[in-house]
């Protein structure tokens, strides 16, 4: 049997690795592919900010999944210190003593392959599989290859590849910025995200796509208006436009739930609740929505409470809690008497506008004959106190 072993950090795995492991699978037709994570790169040092080793482990299997014939392999990572190639070879030789074993490299681990701690007993045990690109490497490539041969009799076989131009490290670079998602699988962007490993910040085309999934399809339009308005108030206001777009993005994920599945997601989610909350089903989203949001998000706390209290404010809001609040209740589509004037005060004074906007709201809750939760109106109370603005 040929068995294929492809190492490496993968901090984090990606479409370039993707793309190199069907390539070994269509070129090098091993019968088995093992994708080894290391669990401490002998001759680099991980950056700080990098998921464990069995996170990268999980981000490989959901990196390469429905690539048959292939595995991701744990074998590293129940090793303790530093993980080398030749000691994983050795466990699969004995594993496998009568296997053929073939190291899949790229072009710069070749060049540099005898420099590589125990490199005779790979050569002895291994064949090297490398992965070769159609743009002037190859002479370099059959050179290497040639003098490993004479020098200590290694078997090459080389492997035409068309890689896909990203390194790791680059998209470390892109994930802080907003970008990288298309060099990653849907999966493990995913989970990058939710777990925000590496500093990543979602794509908000990315973020609206997932949260417009949950939305009823008539609240679409609402939701766009509202961080449009976030947006529009965090530059008119000094906050970060992003982190008010993440909120107004996600302000109303769960709002399609009724009262009764609304109640039970708290429940699930361990969150408490106050009475006057209990029996205002209509504020719930509000509490489920910024639960799930880091659940599955990740959102910072900032953007959380901008979401949590969306429905009901709350004395002292941030600035960012204020700036959601304002542009739910003023974003384009809504029309009705006074939201003008509120519009109008949300370019003058925040702390006025909001007074104005929790005045009408108490308002129309109590011509409903509706009971308010106490904190919409000691947010009221507050805001009315002129030395607060």
């Amino acid at each position: 049997m040929r068995l294929a072993l492809y190492g490496g950090s993968f901090n984090p795995p990606h479409l370039g690795h993707r793309a190199a492991a069907l390539t070994v699978m269509e070129k090098l037709r091993p019968d088995r592919l093992l994708v080894v994570p290391d669990h401490l790169p002998p001759h680099k040092d991980l950056p700080e900010d990098s998921p464990s080793a069995q996170d990268r482990f999980c981000l490989c299997e959901l990196t390469f999944a429905g690539i048959p014939g292939l595995e991701v392999s744990d074998l590293e990572l129940k090793r303790e210190g530093a993980s080398y190639t030749a000691d994983t070879v050795e466990r699969l030789r004995e594993k496998h003593p009568d296997d053929e074993l073939c190291l899949v490299l790229g072009t710069d681990m070749l060049l540099c392959f005898d420099q590589w701690y125990r490199f005779r007993y790979l050569l002895e045990q291994c064949m090297l599989a490398v992965l070769c690109r159609a743009d002037g490497e190859l002479e370099q490539i059959e050179e290497k290859a040639a003098q490993l041969g004479r020098d200590y009799g290694a078997r090459v076989q080389i492997l035409p590849h068309e890689p896909i131009e990203i390194s790791s490290g680059e998209l470390r670079e892109l994930l802080p910025r907003r970008q990288g998602r298309d060099m990653l699988t849907p999966a493990a962007y995913e989970e990058i995200i939710r777990r925000r490993w590496y500093g990543a910040q979602p794509e908000l085309s990315w973020l609206r796509e997932m949260a417009y999934a949950m939305l009823k399809p008539k609240r679409i339009a609402h939701v766009a208006g509202c961080e449009n308005e976030a947006v529009a108030l965090a530059m008119r206001w000094g906050e970060d436009p992003e982190l008010a777009a993440e909120a107004a993005i996600l302000h109303d994920i769960t709002k399609r739930l009724p009262a009764e599945e609304q109640l039970r997601l708290c429940d699930q989610l361990n969150l408490s609740l106050e009475d006057t909350e209990r029996e205002s089903p209509e504020v719930l989203h509000a509490i489920t929505g910024a639960a799930l949001a880091v659940k599955c998000f990740g959102v910072c706390d900032a953007v959380r409470d901008a979401i949590r209290w969306h429905c009901t404010g709350r004395p002292d809001m941030s600035l960012l809690e204020k700036i959601v609040w304002l542009a739910d209740f003023t974003e384009p589509t809504r029309d009705f008497p006074g939201v003008d004037e509120v519009r109008a005060l949300a370019q003058e004074d925040l702390d006025l506008a909001l007074q104005t906007a929790l005045g009408m709201t108490l308002r129309f809750i109590e011509e409903k004959g509706a009971k308010p939760c106490g904190i919409t109106a000691d947010a009221l109370r507050y805001y009315e106190q002129t030395d607060r603005r």
